[in-house]
């Protein structure tokens, strides 16, 4: 079932949000300043791309660098996508069949809020891992 519903979401709403989010992407590492928001946005991408058996967890050891990059993320475009996020998700809910497509543009509102100490991960994953203890990506280890 996921695989039906990410291809359908790819077809509705996925392969238009991500593009969004990659070409971001790339102007943020253009400026050598902004890579992190860049990495962040491409991160956006995948999720946004396919959503449906993902999930956003919090990372444990995330630092102050994080919350300063949420709050600079916020204030620059942060609001803008949760604002987007949500007209498509309105226009997404209009049928029966496109709810649980709002669903998920729903679910990526607090990652497009702030994205800075926050992962994707499989849902499948996350069921063998005891809560809480999610390990770091295996280059930042």
């Amino acid at each position: 079932m996921r695989l039906i519903g990410n291809l359908i979401w790819l077809v509705l709403a996925g392969f238009w949000l991500a593009l969004g989010y990659f070409v971001a992407g790339v102007i943020a590492c253009v400026l050598i300043v902004t890579i992190p928001f860049g990495v962040a946005s491409f991160r956006l991408a995948g999720y946004a791309l396919w959503p449906f058996g993902r999930t956003v967890v919090p990372v444990a050891d995330k630092g102050v660098g994080s919350t300063i990059g949420n709050v600079i993320w916020f204030v620059v475009a942060g609001w803008w996508l949760v604002l987007a996020h949500i007209a498509s998700a309105f226009a997404l809910a209009i049928t029966i069949i496109g709810l649980p497509f709002a669903l998920a543009d729903l679910k990526m509102v607090p990652l497009a809020l702030a994205p800075f100490g926050k992962r994707v991960v499989d849902v499948d994953d996350l069921a063998v891992v005891p809560h809480g203890s999610i390990p770091p990506p295996s280059h930042l280890r």
